[in-house]
């Protein structure tokens, strides 16, 4: 059994078969799912399949893709969120620089707020982080009692290595199984197993063999054999030790 710490379920990909995909998955594999939020009203979607569904967890933030619609003052809309018991998580929260630079101040503040709501509510944080590596470890660094995985690690060896030292853990996503994912390998060689963690950011990041195709949580195994495959041990491994950081990250006992 495996557990998808990471998939936009809420996302119109689903729109006409979410309901019978997320039923469906305990009996094709999937223990648990972790479905974050990008938005306060995003917050209250990703709550509503959490409570639908047992197997199901929600993380409620706001992404910094979302920023324009949602500055500073909005981070305070996610209390209610934050205390519901099924939120196990703030996120997806973080930076983006690929999108917009003309923001970057403001998505330092408003990504600095979340993680002080984080650490009110007791609770572990899901990083967005593209192209903003040396801010987002800046940032992080500057909160030590914070604990959370970097979603999609897609930083240096060295940058993981600082992370681990301060107890983070690492997100792994499609893009491991891909040709070019020489600096993932990196990573992963000098990742323990006990600080990693399986995503699939569906719909998207789809693993080889499924890449084109749309994501969803069934395809762990493919990442799973990838990740068993640099750390030379057998796939099972990988299950039950990613399961098992995943239930002590986001208190899934």
């Amino acid at each position: 059994m495996f557990i998808d710490t990471h998939a936009h379920y809420d996302d119109d990909a689903f729109a006409e078969d979410r309901d019978e995909l997320l039923a469906n998955l305990p009996a094709k594999g999937i223990e648990k799912v972790i479905i974050p939020s990008c938005s306060v009203p995003g917050s209250t979607v990703v709550l509503e399949l959490a409570e639908r569904y047992p197997h199901v967890y929600a993380a409620c933030g706001i992404h910094p893709e979302d920023l324009p619609d949602y500055p500073l003052p909005a981070v305070e809309k996610l209390r209610p969120f934050l205390e519901d018991p099924r939120c196990v998580a703030v996120g997806e929260i973080g930076l983006d620089y690929y999108w917009d630079k003309s923001r970057e101040e403001e998505q330092k503040t408003v990504f600095a707020a979340q993680l002080v709501l984080a650490l009110e509510y007791d609770l572990p944080v899901i990083v967005h982080d593209r192209e903003a590596h040396g801010d987002s470890l800046d940032i992080v660094s500057s909160y030590p009692d914070l604990k959370g995985v970097f979603h999609c690690f897609s930083g240096s060896a060295e940058m993981a290595a600082e992370l681990l030292k301060r107890g983070w853990y690492l997100g792994f996503d499609g893009p491991v199984t891909y040709k070019n994912a020489r600096k993932t390998v990196e990573v992963l060689e000098i990742c323990p197993l006990d600080r990693i963690l399986l995503e699939t950011d569906s719909p998207y990041l789809s693993p080889v063999p499924m890449r084109g195709k749309r994501n969803d949580s069934t395809n762990l195994l493919y990442i799973a054999e990838k990740i068993a495959e640099i750390k030379g041990v057998h796939v099972e491994r990988i299950a039950e030790q990613t399961s098992e950081n995943a239930k002590m990250l986001f208190g899934l006992r």
